[in-house]
């Protein structure tokens, strides 16, 4: 059966076709959103879960995670949660299945996306400066902290799911799936599955605000570590051009320079990012509404890191790298095993 020509269609039958989940191929913005976010979905889904079922096993195999590998895999987690409460959705509502949720499910949706989406910026900063700690010379002012984030670390985990569920609450109030009449008012987001409106400008621009500056927070502080981490490794490498040491003496501080580089990209990739989700959300809170294309980018940036992010952590942990490994060993019918240790 081919599809009806939307172009030769009056926009009230246009509405009730994408009512009932066929896209507007006549339209390039939605067919190319649908391909962006489809791509999206794909890679993230399976990446996340793959280096997730990594760590756990070799959690069940050793009996225990390294910090930084806990780190990553509550990272890893909360980017797959953030996957599924939100590029499947744009994904549906780009190929025109706009009414998946009711008010009830665009809450839980918003709820747990916001929960998610504040994690995966918190748990960056985090394993930033984790890893800063972990690489700082025995004379700095860090180094009580190599025994303290690894003592308290299951605390702070909890501490953070603790407050990005009570700061996010809101979003039970001001998530509807729609609006009588079809009439959106002002001072609301359209997400094309759901609505964000807020009753008044002051609301709409407090909560805009509090959103960026905890954002901007935790992205200085990332920054900041990102470059003490640079500046450490920078003086490191000079040194070691000065001395000749052996083999075995230079592995282990191999591996944290391999570790540390690996944390400096996922910084940067979340701050461009996630720099971009707020420069867009920024403009945002300037106008009455705010255009589907200007949501459809932001909320692309927004959960760009989670297909990006598993692809660094599959490239550069060596658990993941030996799990990689040993698939395609158990792929062509042969099986060689090698551990290293790094982030």
């Amino acid at each position: 059966m081919s599809l009806p020509n939307f172009s030769l269609l009056p926009k009230r039958e246009v509405g009730e076709l994408m009512m009932k989940g066929i896209m507007d191929t006549t339209d390039t913005r939605q067919v190319f959103k649908a391909t962006a976010f489809l791509i999206l979905t794909t890679i993230s889904i399976p990446a996340n879960i793959f280096v997730f079922c990594a760590f756990l096993r070799t959690f069940v195999i050793e009996g225990k995670l390294m910090t930084a590998d806990i780190i990553l895999c509550h990272l890893t987690f909360v980017n797959l949660l953030v996957a599924l409460t939100r590029s499947i959705p744009q994904t549906m509502a780009a190929f025109g299945y706009n009414n998946m949720f009711d008010d009830d499910g665009c809450k839980l949706n918003m709820f747990s996306f916001r929960i998610f989406r504040g994690l995966s910026i918190s748990l960056t900063c985090l394993l930033s400066t984790y890893q800063a700690v972990l690489i700082s010379p025995a004379t700095s002012r860090l180094t009580p902290l190599k025994s303290k984030i690894p003592q308290y670390l299951k605390h702070i985990i909890v501490i953070l799911y603790v407050i990005y569920c009570v700061s996010n609450c809101n979003a039970l109030i001001s998530a509807v799936a729609s609006f009588p009449n079809n009439t959106i008012p002002p001072f609301t987001f359209n997400l094309q599955f759901c609505f964000i409106t807020y009753p008044t400008y002051i609301d709409f621009i407090s909560g805009g605000l509090t959103k960026f500056f905890s954002d901007l927070l935790f992205i200085v502080l990332m920054a900041i570590m990102s470059g003490y981490i640079l500046v450490v490794l920078y003086r490191h490498g000079k040194r070691v051009r000065s001395l000749r040491s052996s083999e075995s003496s230079q592995s282990g501080v191999r591996a944290e320079v391999k570790a540390s580089r690996a944390v400096v990209t996922l910084v940067t990739l979340y701050c461009l990012f996630f720099g971009i989700d707020n420069i867009i959300y920024l403009y945002s809170l300037t106008v009455l509404r705010v255009a589907i294309l200007l949501s459809d980018i932001r909320v692309f940036f927004a959960t760009l890191y989670t297909s990006v992010c598993p692809v660094v952590v599959i490239i550069t942990n060596p658990k993941v790298k030996i799990k990689t490994r040993m698939k395609k060993q158990n792929g062509e019918g042969q099986f060689t095993g090698t551990t290293t240790s790094a982030l």
